[in-house]
């Protein structure tokens, strides 16, 4: 019960950071903010400074930023309908900043104790494989692995197991980086003489170690950030394919059960805070790219409409009507909110072993 309570303050912390880059950008471009809260549910506490309440909520799941004018007309000129084009997109696109931002200060402070980092380098053929002569040789290190780059351990084997047959690789040999282009890795299947059946393309991986410094760390930190992005890139391509389905998503009650299983069940404080911290980097790296997709009443989405709106207004000197949008958006939170209720409910039916 404590893991889920803490998982549950940690998303809340993740979606009221979200609003916290709305809020700062809105104040430094000068768009005027009618109410900051963190959390949601009635004010616990309320305060105005300036032109802005702030108010401290009782439940701690996330928080708004109300923008003067953002979802009706205003006359203010300092509303958010009549700010230039260019604060309007750095103040929706803000909130996705600042979750990535979170995500790698979190992965710093997770890597700070670190003396070094695994790279993953070619461990040689496999006996039976026919893959002497492939040509890697034992120790090349893996810069990249079809075209994906390798930024952390385990992205070779990763981008390896998704390739087709013919593999391009860029590797480090003798401090020199080699172009393999075409190595030909198709997955042969094998059943020893105990019947238990493997499916491999004939190569071992083995890893070698850099030295961790402080700037090696940041970078690091970066790159893990990075690589988040890309697998959420790559879960979205799965979802669109039909490579996974609605059992295999997961809404807020899913990643809050997953939290505290992985906080349940390390063995020690240390591992469950370091575990924690990991998926919460890895949470609020999500909500950055699924909040910039270009779909209705996302930020993403409404960053396509100002773009959308300055494609028309510069080919017909006419914008689309701002009601029309607002059906749009309205029609999009319908949808997202039909997706979240479907996906809740496979969450909780995935707890009660249905």
């Amino acid at each position: 019960m404590l893991y889920i309570i803490v998982a549950i303050l940690i998303f809340g912390i993740l979606v009221a950071t979200h609003e916290l880059g709305h809020f700062a950008t809105a104040k430094l471009l000068g768009v005027r903010v009618n109410e900051f809260a963190v959390g949601m549910g009635p004010a616990l506490l309320k305060w105005g400074k300036g032109e802005t309440l702030y108010s401290l909520r009782a439940l701690p799941v996330g928080g708004f930023c109300a923008l003067e004018g953002d979802d009706e007309e205003s006359a203010d000129p300092r509303s958010f309908g009549k700010a230039a084009w260019w604060k309007k997109i750095v103040i929706l696109c803000a909130g996705a900043f600042m979750n990535f931002i979170t995500g790698v200060i979190v992965m710093a402070i997770l890597y700070a104790p670190a003396t070094g980092f695994r790279a993953e380098v070619y461990g040689g053929p496999l006996e039976g494989y026919g893959t002497e002569d492939c040509g890697l040789l034992a120790g090349d290190r893996f810069l990249s692995v079809d075209g994906h780059k390798v930024l952390v351990y385990g992205n070779a084997r990763f981008y390896l197991d998704r390739a087709g047959e013919d593999i391009d690789f860029v590797v480090e040999r003798d401090g020199e980086q080699v172009e393999l282009k075409g190595v030909h890795l198709p997955y042969q299947e094998r059943t020893d003489e105990e019947g238990v059946y493997t499916r491999l393309r004939g190569l071992t991986m083995a890893a070698t170690a850099d030295p961790a410094t402080f700037f090696g760390k940041l970078g690091y930190a970066w790159n893990t950030c990075i690589d988040f992005v890309r697998v959420a890139w790559v879960s979205l391509g799965d979802i669109f394919t039909g490579a996974v389905g609605l059992r295999d998503l997961s809404g807020p009650v899913g990643i809050v059960n997953m939290m505290g299983e992985v906080g349940s069940q390390s063995p020690t404080l240390f591992d469950a805070a370091w575990n924690l911290g990991y998926l919460a980097a890895f949470i609020a790296v999500n909500l950055a790219v699924m909040n910039l997709l270009p779909l209705p009443a996302l930020d993403g989405g409404r960053v396509f409409f100002l773009a959308l709106n300055g494609v028309i207004y510069g080919l017909f000197r006419k914008k689309i009507d701002a009601k029309y949008e607002g059906y749009v958006h309205l029609a999009g939170l319908a949808a997202l909110m039909c997706l979240m209720l479907a996906v809740t409910l496979s969450d909780v039916g995935k707890l009660f072993g249905r």
